[in-house]
């Protein structure tokens, strides 16, 4: 018979990402809800080793719906990548008579969490937190939504210049090793071009789509580059190779960086974190291990952990396409 589950920790762990506090106050007051105790976990598995923990209530995630980041604070934790460091933190836990944990992160989270239970059987839930998008097994990662118009936002206001100026703009977007905001937000701010991991347009194509816009009566131009794309070593040789290589093009670089991270939360993201605590404690409750909690077309499903840490996100061909045709 399995252990009833009284007591239920929640931590965020990674890179942050808008709606990790909505999912915290989720997984928090759906364990009220169901006359379980539940814990903070600050900084992580690093807090985790180090027993660094605080009791919460409804009333300690008052209005914390609204706030990007995360207040149990993130960390990356070298130590708990050990064995010895695993040991550490599964004593904390039973120290405190901690039946279950809610992980908020990203594949290095589950990653670690899923050895964890490996070893000593510790149920866990998985919450992806990412703005990146690249977790297998969920449509949309918590603060992927929110990223996405920050992006939009920041490419709408660089345009007012590039047209201001006869410019052309390579505007560099977060995404890691995959190109779904660069896709994403390309399209919906309207981008000449879109460079992303995916798919590797080059150089020369490059040029030649540059051409073809400035050909067509175009003074101006958005190219929206995929941090992790290998279109060039980077999106600066990408500027000295159009400067190099096309006349009439005053070429600028704006790297949008880590604010893509920060700010609150779009309501898209607030109602899937949310939606996606109660189905996490819930779970738990069930008597549910190693999964993580991902939406399906716009359904809330539960998917394995390790299927989603070994899987490979898709880029959406089908919009590669509209990219293409909206190009013109």
């Amino acid at each position: 018979m399995e252990k009833q589950v009284k007591k239920i920790a929640v931590l965020t762990s990674g890179g942050d990402s808008p709606g990790m506090n909505a999912a915290i106050r989720s997984t928090v007051r759906t364990c009220a809800y169901h006359n379980v105790e539940c814990v903070g976990i600050y900084r992580g598995y690093e807090g985790m080793i180090d027993g660094d923990f605080i009791g919460l209530d409804p009333r300690s995630v008052n209005n914390i719906i609204n706030k990007g980041g995360t207040f149990l604070k993130s960390a990356r934790s070298k130590e708990f990548r050990t064995k010895d460091g695993r040991k550490k933190a599964y004593e904390q836990l039973v120290k405190e008579n901690i039946d279950a944990l809610v992980l908020i992160g990203g594949d290095g989270t589950f990653t670690g969490g899923m050895i964890f239970n490996q070893e000593y059987n510790f149920p866990i839930i998985g919450i992806p937190g990412t703005i990146d998008n690249d977790i297998v097994g969920t449509n949309f990662t918590l603060g992927y939504d929110t990223a996405l118009n920050t992006a939009v936002d920041a490419i709408d206001k660089i345009r007012d210049t590039a047209s201001s100026h006869k410019r052309l703009f390579f505007v560099e977007v977060m995404g890691r090793d995959v190109g779904h905001i660069a896709l994403n937000a390309g399209v919906g701010s309207g981008a000449e071009e879109i460079l992303v991991p995916e798919e590797n347009l080059g150089l020369d194509r490059l040029l030649e789509s540059l051409e073809k816009s400035k050909y067509t009566g175009k003074s101006s131009s958005i190219v929206v580059v995929a941090e992790g794309d290998k279109t060039g070593k980077n999106v600066f040789e990408l500027r000295d190779y159009v400067e190099d290589n096309l006349e009439g093009y005053d070429v600028r670089v704006s790297v949008l960086g880590h604010m893509q991270r920060g700010g609150a939360p779009s309501c898209f993201d607030r109602v899937l974190a949310s939606r996606m605590g109660v189905k996490a404690v819930e779970s738990l409750l069930e008597g549910k291990n190693n999964f993580m909690v991902g939406t399906i077309n716009n359904k809330i499903e539960l998917y394995p952990i390790d299927k989603a840490v070994k899987g490979q996100s898709k880029i959406d061909e089908e919009l590669l396409r509209v990219s293409d045709i909206m190009s013109l």
